[in-house]
């Protein structure tokens, strides 16, 4: 082989080399480019938990692990804002038991600026009676709403009663006149809540009703958490769908206790269309007892009054109505037994709720709405907290009313 055949060569065998050298850079170039993409990936994917959540989807459960303590820290203690939420769920969790209720709720009526049997115990305890005073007896009757028959029977009831007329001892007029009183009231009345009952329907269904104003909804709230408090399972159906936010208002109340509601998602929509799926959730569910909150205004009084009839109509193809519950302001009077007769004519209403007893109501409306109706006050709202709603009880009445001896 020549010189000039050798240098060709190594010339060619240089030129090999140099060829895989750079074959191989190329390689681990584009090797090293790919770690780098898959390295990015891997990250955009731990991140994405964490987007997620952001946007408010549900993050990977494992990603929490190898976030670093500072994360692991502020995850494992809550936020003031947090505790201060569990603590009112802690509390609105457990409402007031309904045998302590009459026992506060009396306390408060006491103390109220129309207690009719302190203002009557004030004229029987005078030396002499004269007819002007029996007179003053039966306008303190007309003016706390006892109605103009039952005060006349009263007044005539007291002068007969020689333990009043003929004792200056003020224990026994007292005593007397806590007697005509709770006489009045009628203890007879059976002012049990039909769900309540052992030979109760299951579910038991309550139908609530009356005008916008009463407190009507809330007084659906509030026997909820009574119910509740007392071991039972609720649903409530919102059905006055008239009333713009009147099932948000609902809905609130039974949040507080864990009690679902039955509502539809638009105003105005069919109010027994609501009650018969909250009927059919109950039946379902296997609840203790059904709420079912009723609008209290529409166009005309005839409207309003077929509205309720088709709720019961309809809520009766699936589940026997038990209750019709009748909310009253107690604070209107005379006023609220017009309202009354209404709808006790059309729904058949079985018992009584005289919300706002409290302030400036004057009491005899108990007496009143009874005798006119031959129906029972079955609960009684003394305030605006959640527990102040009581199953009435005539001798606490009217030992409220007449105030401590």
């Amino acid at each position: 082989m020549t010189t000039q055949q050798l240098l060709i060569l190594i010339a060619v065998l240089i030129v090999l080399v140099l060829a895989v050298v750079g074959i191989l850079v190329a390689v681990r170039k584009r090797r090293s480019q790919g770690d780098s993409t898959r390295s990015d990936r891997v990250q955009e994917s731990d991140a994405s938990p964490a987007d997620s959540h952001a946007s408010g989807a549900s993050p990977n459960p494992d990603a929490s692990t190898g976030s670093g303590s500072v994360d692991s820290k502020e995850s494992s203690q809550p936020s003031s804002v947090e505790q201060a939420a569990s603590s009112a769920q802690e509390e609105l969790a457990h409402p007031e038991a309904s045998a302590s209720r009459m026992t506060r709720l009396k306390a408060r009526l006491a103390k109220s600026p129309n207690p009719f049997g302190k203002a009557l115990f004030a004229i029987l305890t005078k030396d002499h009676l004269s007819e002007s005073d029996w007179e003053d007896v039966e306008d303190t009757l007309l003016m706390a709403d006892v109605g103009a028959e039952a005060s006349e029977q009263l007044v005539k009831q007291l002068r007969d009663d020689a333990r009043i007329t003929g004792q200056k001892d003020p224990a026994t007029v007292r005593r007397g006149l806590r007697q005509r009183l709770i006489d009045l009231v009628d203890p007879n009345m059976d002012r049990t809540l039909v769900a309540a009952r052992p030979q109760a329907n299951r579910p038991s269904v309550v139908i609530m009703v009356g005008v916008n104003g009463t407190g009507k909804t809330t007084t659906a709230g509030k026997l909820a958490r009574l119910f509740v408090a007392d071991g039972k399972s609720v649903v409530m159906g919102a059905a006055d769908t008239f009333r713009a936010a009147a099932a948000d208002q609902l809905e609130t109340w039974g949040g507080k206790v864990g009690v679902p509601v039955v509502r539809s998602d638009r105003d105005g929509a069919d109010p027994a269309s609501v009650a018969f799926e909250a009927a059919e959730r109950a039946k379902n569910d296997q609840a203790d007892i059904l709420i079912v909150d009723t609008a209290g205004r529409l166009q005309n009084k005839a409207n309003l009054m077929d509205q309720l009839g088709k709720i019961r109509r309809v809520i009766e193809k699936n589940l026997p109505v038990d209750e019709v519950l009748l909310v009253l302001d107690a604070t209107t009077g005379q006023n609220g037994m017009i309202q009354a007769k209404v709808f006790a004519q059309a729904i058949g209403v079985t018992g009584i709720v005289l919300t706002k007893l409290d302030g400036s109501a004057k009491g005899g409306i108990v007496i009143s709405v009874q005798r006119e109706l031959g129906v029972p006050v079955k609960l009684v709202g003394l305030g605006e907290g959640p527990d102040d709603l009581a199953v009435f009880d005539p001798e606490s009445f009217v030992d409220g009313i007449l105030g401590d001896e």
